[in-house]
């Protein structure tokens, strides 16, 4: 896959990124679209010699018979994050969710970054759009954003699935993603003890980066848990609550 006009990469801060760890998110299911209208609560702790504790909020919502709108909001005293999808869900529950437009706008010590991928799929590109310099990168079907990837995960581990693989526009390039399952636990919540389906994402594993996801079935696979590793840091997030 080629970027037609090259342009410039999106990096976050780090302070982004303890932020965006709350994007990892995931809704509960009904039967008839596996998709429910919900909004969740959970808290990001992040331990480098001190701690800090980000609260954030997702909202999952239906626009139209298949047509949805799925928003996480974060903030702390020195930086705030957004970022939201719109997207379309196919009846086939083996068929992969397509996004339409996805939204990233963050602002750290005042330092504001905002970027929008728009998706054409009628010629199979993308549009991005990053601090208001746009260029045109080409995708294959079944590519997904960042919060899309969520949902997706969601319903392939519904399906059973070991082997976890998805091609996700961000930052200005195709990435290609890896999870894989590695068995079950019984972990202790805010909703009290809970079964637990272990996701470790594989990609990016090193001696030095662990990501690893825990899901609750008897929520329809809704996250519970998930800590990552990295240098030295650490990140945890846990659910604090939701409403359906």
């Amino acid at each position: 896959m080629r970027a037609i006009n090259q342009g410039k990469t999106y990096r976050p801060t780090l302070i982004a990124i303890l932020l965006a760890a709350g994007t990892l998110f995931f809704s509960s299911a009904e039967a008839e679209s596996n998709l429910a209208p919900f909004s969740a609560t959970y808290s990001t702790t992040w331990h480098k010699g001190i701690s800090l504790r980000v609260e954030g909020k997702q909202t999952l919502t239906k626009q139209a018979p298949n047509t949805w709108h799925f928003e996480f909001k974060a903030s702390a005293l020195i930086a705030s994050l957004k970022e939201d999808v719109t997207f379309t869900l196919p009846d086939a529950l083996d068929s992969p969710i397509k996004p339409l437009r996805y939204a990233y706008k963050s602002s750290v010590l005042g330092r504001k970054r905002e970027a929008i991928i728009t998706f054409d799929w009628d010629n199979m590109r993308v549009l991005n759009d990053v601090d208001d310099t746009p260029w045109y990168m080409e995708v294959e079907n079944g590519t997904l954003d960042r919060l899309g990837l969520q949902l997706q995960l969601r319903r392939d581990l519904q399906l059973g699935k070991e082997e976890l693989s998805y091609d996700v526009a961000d930052g200005g390039k195709v990435k290609h993603w890896q999870f894989k399952r590695q068995g079950s636990d019984r972990i202790q919540t805010k909703l009290g003890k809970l079964d637990a389906i272990k996701v470790i994402r594989t990609d990016n594993q090193s001696e030095e980066r662990l990501s690893t996801f825990w899901f609750a079935p008897k929520y329809d696979y809704l996250l519970v848990k998930m800590v990552h590793k990295e240098d030295g840091e650490s990140y945890k997030l846990e659910l604090e609550k939701i409403r359906q």
